[in-house]
C-alpha cells in the first residue's frame, strides 16, 4: 500500500458498510466441531483471566515487598517481570474479553474487561468499534485502519531501550492505541474533553471516523477517559501523600514497563501481509510460542484461526488449528516471523506497493456447506448499532 493511499481522507463508514462486501474464505469445519469449539467455559475463563490477574498480583506484591525492604536489585527485577506481565493488559487481555468469549457469564467478561482496561489505560469502547471493522474487513484499508500498511517492524535502538525499561515516548508499532506514557496521558486528556489528536496521526484520523460513525460509543469513551484520569490521578495523590511512590509503578504504569514481549508477539499478527484479500491465511499470521508466552498473549498467536472463527474462545484455538491444519500455511516461529517481516519491510522500502503473498496449501477445501451464524460471529464485540 502506498503512502499516498495512507494520506487519503476516510470515506464515510456508513457508505463503506453499504458498498464493501467481503466473501471470506474459511477452512471447512463440520457443524458439530464448530459448536463444540465455540462453547465458553467459566473454569477455563478463570484459568486465563483469573490466572493472568493472579500473576499480576504476585509480581506486584513482590515489587512492593522488595521496595519496602530496599533491596533494589530485587525490586528492579520484580518490577521488570511485573511490567512484562502487565504489558499484555494493553489490548491483548481486553481484546478477547471484548469479544465476550472468555466466560459464559457476560458479567464476568465485563468485570475483567474493565479491570484490565483500567490498569492499562485502554479504551474498550473506541476499540470495540474499531475492532468490529477490523474483523469484518480485515486488511481492507477503506474499512480497517487498526494496522496501517506499511507497518514497520522496528528494531530501532531507542525503541528497544524503552521496550526493556519504560516506554516514555514510543508508539512501539501500535497503530490503534496511545503508545508511551506521555502520549497516553495527553490523548486521554483530549478524549476526556471529547477531542482527538492531530489528523496527521493515522490512528487519530481513524478515531475521528469511528466517532462520527458511532457517536453513542464516543460518549462512552469520553466518560471512560474521565474515569481513567480520576482513578489514576487519585492514586497518584494518595501515593504522594503517604510517601508510597511505588504504588503508581505497580498499578498505574506497569503496562508501559518492560513491554518487550507484548511488542514482539503482537506485531506479528498482520505486519507485512496482504491487503484486500478475502483469505485470512494471507492477511493474518499464526506463530508458535512457548506455553508461558502463549498464556500471557491469550493464545492470539493462533491468529489466522482467530480471524476465521472469531467466536471460538482463545483457549480453544489450538484445537481449532488441529482440525484445519492441513488447509493452513506452516506456522511461523516468533523469530521466523520477525525475519519474514523485516525482509518484507526492506522490499517495501524499495517498492511501497509490494505485498507479500503467503503460500497456502494447494488443497482448497470448499466453504462450509451449512448455514450457521457461528461461522461469521465475532462474539458480542460489536456495539448494538453495528450488529
Amino acid at each position: 500500500m502506498s503512502q499516498n493511499n495512507i494520506s487519503k481522507p476516510y470515506e464515510s463508514l456508513v457508505a463503506v458498510r453499504k458498498n464493501l462486501r467481503v466473501k471470506w474464505y474459511r477452512s471447512s469445519l463440520d457443524k458439530e466441531s464448530l459448536r463444540e469449539l465455540t462453547l465458553k467455559n467459566d473454569y477455563q475463563g478463570w484459568i486465563q483471566a483469573g490466572g493472568h490477574f493472579a500473576v499480576f498480583l504476585i509480581t506486584g506484591l513482590l515489587t512492593y515487598l522488595f521496595w519496602s525492604l530496599e533491596v533494589w536489585w530485587a525490586f528492579f527485577t520484580a518490577l521488570f517481570f511485573h511490567g512484562t506481565v502487565s504489558s499484555f493488559f494493553t489490548g491483548v487481555a481486553p481484546h478477547e474479553l471484548g469479544h465476550s468469549t472468555v466466560f459464559r457469564s457476560r458479567k464476568l467478561n465485563k468485570v475483567f474487561l474493565y479491570l484490565f482496561s483500567l490498569i492499562s489505560w485502554w479504551d474498550p469502547f473506541d476499540y470495540a468499534v474499531s475492532h468490529t471493522y477490523h474483523h469484518r474487513y480485515t486488511m481492507h484499508p477503506e474499512a480497517d485502519r487498526e494496522n496501517v500498511s506499511p507497518l514497520e517492524p522496528s528494531l530501532n535502538l531507542i525503541l528497544l531501550i524503552q521496550l526493556f525499561s519504560i516506554n516514555l515516548f514510543s508508539r512501539a508499532g501500535r497503530i490503534f492505541g496511545k503508545g508511551g506514557v506521555f502520549s497516553t496521558i495527553y490523548l486521554t486528556f483530549l478524549s476526556a474533553m471529547g477531542k482527538t489528536g492531530s489528523k496527521d496521526i493515522h490512528s487519530q484520523e481513524w478515531l475521528q471516523s469511528l466517532h462520527a460513525d458511532q457517536p453513542e460509543e464516543h460518549h462512552k469513551s469520553i466518560m471512560w477517559s474521565r474515569f481513567l484520569l480520576s482513578f489514576h490521578g487519585s492514586l497518584l495523590i494518595i501515593s504522594l501523600a503517604s510517601n508510597l511512590w511505588v504504588l503508581p509503578l505497580i498499578i498505574s504504569f506497569p503496562a508501559f514497563i518492560a513491554s518487550w514481549a507484548s511488542y514482539f508477539t503482537g506485531l506479528t499478527q498482520h505486519c507485512g501481509l496482504k491487503e484486500n484479500d478475502s483469505d485470512f491465511r494471507k492477511s493474518s499470521r499464526t506463530i508458535i510460542l512457548n506455553p508461558i508466552l502463549e498464556f500471557l498473549y491469550w493464545h492470539m498467536n493462533w491468529h489466522i484461526e482467530h480471524h476465521m472463527y472469531a467466536a471460538v474462545p482463545c483457549y480453544n484455538l489450538r484445537k481449532l488449528n488441529e482440525l484445519v491444519a492441513d488447509d493452513m500455511p506452516e506456522p511461523r516461529t516468533l523469530i521466523g516471523a520477525w525475519k519474514e517481516m523485516r525482509q518484507i519491510w526492506r522490499k517495501q522500502e524499495q517498492d511501497q506497493n509490494y505485498q507479500f503473498d503467503t503460500k497456502v496449501p494447494d488443497l482448497q477445501k470448499k466453504h462450509n456447506s451449512f448455514e450457521d451464524p457461528l461461522i461469521s460471529s465475532i462474539g458480542d464485540l460489536a456495539p448494538h448499532s453495528l450488529r
